[in-house]
């Protein structure tokens, strides 16, 4: 009831003021009802969580952090994502399986991240594959290949970020297939599962042609051979113009070399894994003209991407926020395109931030492109395939650089 003495305009005064502070109050708590956070998500901040090995003998790859860490400092100064600010933790694993489990059990436990990105090595992520899916805690974008991680069936919270080694065979197998659809083809490969993801896939696509494409020889090694040279030697006299080199680190740079030594002249596919330069310099450039591997990124510091404008980008960002990165550090430039991807799902989630709809966003991020990738390269994940990429360009190397085919193949 009003006072007798209020006036009718004056009762119509509160009565609108009191409608429009109820209205008012209903739209507040329709908006809160709008927002959903899991553990490591606010309305002012969003927690994420890496492990990398910034040191040991994988430490070159902490650059992964380091960029990541530069990368959300920058969103940050722009205001975050979606108005929230993004605390990015990098812990080194050493690349260690069980500093992997250490760090990774502290970034949910008590750190309480919302998801972990881009952390590395098919080992140390196998160590907290079950862990983190048990949890049910977002393992994205995961500088690993292995066949693995396409699983959401069994584990749908843990997705790859690099091409799967059984995409990057199948390309290779139907490059092959286009230029020498009767090739004789030996194999060299890793007596581990990675050599067997490159393998098999490889194989299979060679006999789904039905023609006279043929695996002639194969022989195996394992990381601790001193040399490969007995293996090489056998295979150069089994008469195949075709060499499958699934190998590593020194047992490439040794392969490269040896084929040299020995005058035999396959066309020669390489994991792509195994064609950094450091790799190319042990066996000799020269040694290396003619090798064929599959190519999906671009690089930084070198002339045939100087004037490409993401590269350009991110040569502005390396400048301002990461001077002491070296301007031709692919690994760095590698760092900035997954966090521009991570920034990417995040910004999809909007105000449901929680790690159920952050998966949902990363498994549909199928055709976004990020600054790494050559032009007609996007991510391909969907919701009942977690391959992050079908196209791959075939490269040649010619000494000095790599040449590209014109357009990418499809697996």
């Amino acid at each position: 009831m009003y006072p007798r003495c209020l006036s009718a305009p004056g009762r119509a005064v509160i009565a609108s003021a009191t409608l429009l502070v109820a209205t008012q109050i209903l739209a507040t708590q329709a908006m809160a009802a709008d927002k959903k956070y899991s553990p490591g998500a606010s309305d002012t901040e969003i927690r994420l969580g890496q492990t990398v090995p910034h040191s040991g003998p994988g430490s070159l790859y902490g650059v992964l952090g380091r960029v990541g860490e530069a990368y959300f400092q920058m969103l940050n100064e722009k205001g975050g994502i979606n108005g929230r600010k993004i605390t990015f933790i990098s812990a080194d694993d050493a690349y260690s399986a069980p500093k992997a489990v250490e760090q990774t059990r502290r970034l949910v436990e008590k750190e309480e991240v919302l998801a972990l990105f881009g952390s590395l090595g098919t080992a140390p992520q196998t160590a907290v594959h079950k862990y983190l899916n048990s949890k049910g805690v977002p393992q994205i974008l995961l500088n690993t290949g292995a066949s693995k991680w396409n699983d959401p069936k069994h584990f749908k919270w843990t997705m790859a970020g690099l091409p799967l080694y059984p995409t990057e065979a199948r390309i290779l197998a139907k490059y092959v297939l286009s230029v020498k659809p009767d090739a004789k083809v030996a194999i060299l490969y890793q007596n581990d599962d990675f050599g067997r993801d490159f393998l098999g896939p490889f194989k299979d696509e060679l006999a789904k042609a039905g023609g006279k494409a043929k695996v002639i020889a194969e022989a195996t090694y394992d990381l601790t051979d001193p040399t490969i040279d007995s293996q090489l030697i056998n295979l150069s006299k089994s008469g195949a113009d075709v060499f499958y080199d699934i190998s590593t680190g020194k047992a490439s740079s040794q392969s490269i070399r040896k084929l040299a030594e020995l005058g035999w002249k396959p066309l020669h596919l390489l994991s792509a894994g195994s064609t950094g330069r450091s790799i190319l310099h042990a066996a000799g450039l020269e040694n290396a003209k003619g090798i064929v591997a599959i190519r999906y990124a671009k690089e930084v510091g070198v002339p045939q991407f100087e004037n490409d404008p993401e590269v350009k980008a991110f040569e502005e960002f390396r400048q301002k926020y990461l001077p002491n990165v070296d301007r031709d550090n692919t690994i760095a430039f590698a760092g900035y395109g997954q966090a521009v991807a991570m920034a990417e799902i995040l910004r999809r989630c909007g105000d449901n931030l929680t790690r159920e709809n952050l998966l949902k966003q990363a498994a549909n991020l199928d055709g976004f492109h990020s600054p790494y990738m050559l032009d007609g390269i996007t991510y391909s994940f969907k919701p009942d395939n977690y391959t992050p990429i079908r196209k791959l360009y075939i490269s040649v190397f010619n000494g000095k650089d790599w040449d590209l085919s014109k357009k990418p193949y499809t697996e």
